[in-house]
């Protein structure tokens, strides 16, 4: 009897630890797919607001708070400062982002702006195609982001015309420009051959909402054997016991 006693409270704890973390898995995805939500909302919200001009760019307290939204910006080029980000992906095909730092018209700060995709010569991997840079006064329109997205790399980056990523703060060493901590996604139709068709920002909130079930229904599911095995079942027998013994 003692026996039956301790493997039923030691059923009954694991059952209930079992419960406890899989309903706060569950909970754990339904918020992430709110923060999700709330993200979603945000870039549709930014993306509806003026454009900024380069004042009002370079007289943000805050430029990461204007991130997904418009600007008309003005300035020049950087020459030789061109970086080709490899393994980049536009409608399926892979090839390089072109990035190329933007000196901000009245300023000396310099903002990274992702002019377009392009497609690689894979006869000869480290040649880089021709991409048109005017030298002069440019004007472009985009929408503000966060620095260019990072894929895995192995060791340490890269810090050759091509490369894998490229870090912000690291760069900014590395060439002396005081950068802006944000990028630009260049939209407008400038002749030089570059494809911007940006997808947007995946949100995936089914994702979230199909392990949030999966959780929830692995709750559920401790739960119904718990109480079958541990209660009906236990219950059932000892009556059909008493019913054979009458």
């Amino acid at each position: 009897m003692r026996g039956s006693t301790w493997r039923f409270w030691v059923v009954t704890a694991a059952t209930a630890l079992t419960m406890a973390a899989t309903a706060s898995l569950g909970l754990w995805q339904l918020d992430r797919a709110a923060q999700k939500l709330a993200l979603e909302a945000q870039i549709n919200e930014r993306g509806g607001l003026s454009a900024w001009d380069t004042p009002q760019l370079l007289g943000a307290a805050d430029a990461t708070a204007g991130v997904h939204r418009p600007v008309r910006l003005s300035g020049t080029w950087v020459p030789g400062r061109t970086v080709f980000l490899d393994n980049r992906q536009m409608n399926t095909r892979v090839g390089f982002f072109v990035v190329t730092p933007l000196r901000l018209e009245g300023s000396e700060r310099v903002v990274l702006v992702q002019r377009g995709w392009v497609p690689r010569d894979f006869t000869d991997r480290n040649r880089v195609p021709e991409v048109p840079t005017p030298a002069g006064q440019v004007r472009l329109e985009g929408r503000l982001a966060p620095p260019p997205g990072k894929l895995y790399e192995l060791g340490a980056a890269g810090t050759g015309v091509i490369r894998q990523n490229i870090d912000l703060a690291a760069f900014a060493q590395e060439t002396g420009l005081p950068l802006l901590a944000v990028s630009v996604l260049q939209t407008d139709a400038a002749a030089d051959g570059l494809l911007r068709e940006w997808p947007r920002v995946a949100i995936d909130v089914q994702k979230h909402h199909g392990y949030a079930f999966q959780w929830f229904a692995l709750c559920a599911l401790a739960g119904c054997l718990y109480l079958w095995f541990q209660i009906l079942s236990p219950r059932r027998k000892r009556r059909s016991h008493g019913t054979d013994a009458r």
